[in-house]
């Protein structure tokens, strides 16, 4: 009997227990439903921020995705991931609208990103895409990839750095901005070639900043040079505190770099202008220089 009342008194205080913590704090006693539900799984989107050891490439598979702390040696860095719309679902042409949309967006996080316009800089910019595998499975984003290269000229090589490139353009005098330059002439019309100088040793160009050239074809004739040499004009006129009148071609050369075909297809239009002094040597910077240092030639 003894036993029997030990049984029922543990089960009468069980059961007040249990009805405290159904009222303590709202709490209905259920230990199920108040639980939220498991988000669905669904496709890889690679995070922003992060770098790489491996260099750029266009496409992306999952198992090559490795990121790395940007303090330890890599090559790429992601400066923003973005998604294509829901219509866009397997890998757009490069001249398709969807992607030069992307690569608009990526051009425009990625100056955000480092402080200033990124071709300022010794950087390329690329717009990678997932794999064939990451599209069948619901993959819809893009990935903002940018890398150090020793030089912004055609045969450009990946820089192996260490840092992040966040705020890599903020300052003036930041080491990868583009600066003064020496500009090499050849056998062939025109500079073959321009290298970065000390402003304060005989150089004989300088960057001046980009012009963005409107959705046109890619200059191949003699012609479709001059809207970029124009634009670049008046480009080189701000930074040099020049008047923009006819007689601006007469006081300093132009040096027109714009992107490749294929870039130019895939809608980058930031060319790089510099200015070239064809006859002569400076030992400063020319920027705010105005007529007097840049006289009509």
């Amino acid at each position: 009997m003894r036993r029997a009342r030990r049984s029922l008194a543990a089960a009468l205080l069980t059961a007040a227990l249990l009805a405290g913590c159904a009222d303590a704090g709202g709490l209905d006693g259920d230990l199920v439903d108040d639980w939220a539900a498991l988000a669905a799984p669904g496709p890889f989107v690679p995070p922003a921020g992060v770098c790489q050891v491996a260099d750029f490439a266009d496409v992306v598979p999952l198992a090559t995705f490795e990121p790395v702390d940007c303090g330890v040696p890599h090559r790429v860095e992601t400066t923003h991931v973005g998604t294509f719309p829901a219509a866009v679902t397997a890998p757009p042409a490069v001249d398709s609208p969807s992607m030069r949309a992307a690569f608009a967006d990526c051009d425009t996080r990625t100056s955000a990103y480092v402080g200033d316009e990124w071709r300022a800089g010794r950087l390329r910019l690329g717009v990678a895409l997932p794999s064939k595998v990451g599209w069948a499975a619901g993959a819809r984003w893009y990935r903002c990839d940018l890398t150090e290269v020793d030089t912004v000229e055609r045969a450009a090589r990946t820089v192996l750095r260490t840092g992040s490139l966040r705020d890599a353009l903020k300052a003036a005098t930041a080491p990868l901005r583009l600066g003064c330059q020496n500009a090499r002439t050849g056998p062939e019309l025109g500079v073959q070639a321009v290298t970065p100088a000390d402003c304060a040793k005989a150089h004989n160009a300088e960057f001046v900043g980009v012009w963005k050239a409107p959705d046109t074809p890619y200059p191949v004739k003699p012609g479709d040079w001059a809207p970029l040499y124009a634009g670049c004009r008046s480009v080189l006129a701000r930074y040099a505190g020049l008047p923009v009148d006819d007689y601006l071609k007469f006081r300093t050369d132009l040096v027109v770099r714009p992107p490749g075909a294929a870039r130019w297809k895939a809608g980058d239009r930031g060319v790089r202008c510099y200015l070239w002094l064809s006859d002569r040597t400076v030992t400063r910077s020319l920027k705010g220089a105005g007529p007097t240092v840049l006289p009509i030639r």
